[in-house]
């Protein structure tokens, strides 16, 4: 990493680590998926992240001044896309954007993903995509001349900086080893719920709880993830029977339209009747955006922590752009 940026980065690692979590980083060629990540490389991410704080707060970098983000999104965002942005012009560099890539002429044609991508990645030095189909991102990934981030793809696919940003700020606050964590509401096709079991798997004497009507569970292929790495979880369809024992409770949406039933919607939120019963060191996150689920009266209890959440998503996106771009 350059002058400003590097500096704010070395007063985190200690160099005894340095040496391997270089090695990681040399490795990140793309961000297509959570597995993707060592734990070495997450903890080279995490300073680095510190390090992005520290460059914000200073009004950011004139490091990346030559370097040029494309955001193509093929389905709407607001915060991830503006996130991504905003992190690329803190360090310095310059952004084309799109969030209605599904309405270009070349789409509407018939163009593939891999022609378009071929194409942008001549005009700029990384590529954030989102999009419609699960595995979008990958196959952007196998023709791309330049770095590409999954910024979500599909129904059910992964979302992976939504599931980083959510470990830092966990990572933030406490040890990851030997947490205890709910993740409540659509598992089967929640991309940042998918995301984070993923991420989770990666540390010690964890414990995860899905919390979710039985026909919204969490689908096989993470359960199996997570048998052959040893990762202790339980699948449970009642929220307060776990709620006073987890360290972290991880709220996402459950659509109406997919259970029909308001009451049950009732029975998988977090408001101020929940409160009482979670551990008063325990942290309330939320990928956001929120409906029902979330009630506007948990914001002022200090455990709620989803807006700093979303503030530490601008930190691990600059990190991530370092790490993608810094290969000289």
């Amino acid at each position: 990493m350059r002058h400003e940026a590097l500096a704010a980065v070395r007063r985190g690692p200690e160099p005894a680590t340095e040496l391997n979590r270089q090695t990681d980083s040399a490795r990140l060629q793309h961000v297509i998926e959570s597995p993707q990540f060592t734990v070495p490389m997450l903890m080279e991410l995490f300073d680095r992240s510190r390090g992005m704080e520290r460059v914000v707060a200073r009004g950011g970098t004139l490091d990346y001044q030559n370097k040029i983000l494309a955001t193509l999104f093929y389905e709407p965002s607001t915060r991830t896309r503006f996130s991504f942005e905003a992190a690329m012009h803190r360090l310095g560099g310059r952004v084309l954007s799109t969030e209605h890539a599904s309405a270009f002429s070349s789409e509407i044609e018939g163009e593939q993903v891999e022609d378009s991508i071929r194409i942008i990645g001549n005009y700029a030095d990384v590529i954030v995509i989102r999009h419609h189909q699960e595995g979008g991102a990958a196959r952007a990934a196998e023709v791309s001349p330049v770095p590409v981030i999954n910024a979500g793809d599909g129904d059910g696919g992964q979302h992976p900086t939504q599931a980083l940003l959510d470990l830092y700020t966990i990572y933030r606050e406490r040890p990851l080893d030997g947490l205890s964590v709910a993740i409540i509401g659509e598992l089967d096709k929640g991309r940042t719920a998918r995301s984070l079991a993923y991420l989770l798997a990666k540390f010690e004497r964890i414990k995860i709880f899905f919390v979710s009507p039985p026909e919204l569970q969490m689908k096989p292929d993470i359960l199996e993830y997570l048998d052959e790495h040893d990762v202790n979880y339980e699948l449970e369809p009642d929220l307060m029977r776990v709620i006073g024992e987890v360290d972290v409770v991880y709220q996402t949406r459950i659509r109406p339209e997919r259970v029909g039933d308001a009451e049950l919607l009732r029975r998988y939120a977090i408001n101020s009747a929940v409160l009482p019963h979670m551990k008063l060191s325990a942290m309330i996150l939320h990928p956001l955006p929120r409906t029902v689920e979330l009630d506007k009266l948990v914001d002022g209890d200090p455990r709620a922590l989803y807006f700093r959440q979303a503030a530490n998503g601008l930190y691990v996106r600059m990190a991530l752009l370092t790490m993608l771009l810094d290969k000289d």
